[in-house]
């Protein structure tokens, strides 16, 4: 149900993080090792990156189509480097559009957002409507964007790790009509640290010497990944990593 990661530390290419890794996003986007549900990612990918010498807010590319199959973004990803980077490649849930808006990374000024997994979209629905009385539209009717504009409600009164567990909190109980429960890997930034959870699917994490890279599966065969527990809720900047439980 997609595969993302970020990555928080010396500054990277997009190649470097993205297309260069043996495993890494462009061959997760039709191979993925550690993905439970679905096969291939090939419904959009995203990548946001940022660059706070010319401006706050990240930058951001989106596409609808699969990510080996863009000569654009392999041509210049090479090109950019960024000490903060949120990248996904997506496997659409049955029923939700296939379109840029519905694809990650979402974004509201600071802030990166990724979901993998999935929550019953009309639920969500509700709930923030019920939040925001209406006001508030999500950039897509998609799941992971109704995900999104809630944190983006949460973290205008919450910083930011406890918005996003309580985002998850709120909505991880969420059965979808035939019964299957919600699934909701959140992963953010805002340029300065990483929040993730894990809540039915997979997390791992590395710290380098130069920074933390957090991935829904390992991006190579070597020694240092972290597996991490389900229910967790992870918080990493370039001088540690944490984890704590979300239900307890």
């Amino acid at each position: 149900m997609c595969r993302h990661l970020a990555w928080l530390g010396a500054p990277r290419t997009l190649a470097e993080l993205t297309l260069d890794r043996p495993s890494g996003l462009l061959r997760q986007s039709w191979a993925p090792r550690r993905m439970r549900h679905g096969t291939v990612n090939a419904d959009g990918f995203g990548v946001g990156w940022y660059a706070p010498a010319l401006r706050p807010e990240p930058a951001r590319y989106r596409r609808a189509v699969p990510m080996w199959t863009d000569a654009s973004y392999a041509s210049f990803a090479g090109t950019i480097s960024s000490g903060c980077v949120l990248a996904a490649v997506r496997s659409a849930t049955v029923g939700m559009p296939v379109e840029e808006t519905a694809t990650a990374p979402f974004t509201s000024g600071t802030l990166l957002l990724s979901h993998n997994g999935r929550v019953h979209a009309a639920a969500a629905m509700r709930e923030l409507q019920a939040r925001t009385d209406g006001v508030v539209v999500p950039e897509s009717r998609c799941d992971s964007a109704v995900v999104a504009a809630l944190l983006w409600e949460r973290t205008s009164r919450l910083p930011l790790a406890k918005a996003v567990a309580d985002v998850v909190l709120t909505l991880g109980d969420l059965a979808e009509p035939d019964g299957t429960p919600a699934r909701l890997n959140l992963l953010v930034t805002d340029g300065t640290q990483i929040v993730a959870t894990t809540w039915r699917d997979t997390l791992s994490y590395r710290e380098d010497p130069d920074g933390v890279l957090v991935a829904s599966e390992p991006d190579d065969d070597e020694p240092g990944w972290v597996d991490v527990p389900d229910q967790q809720l992870l918080v990493a900047d370039t001088r540690k990593v944490t984890l704590s439980s979300l239900t307890s």
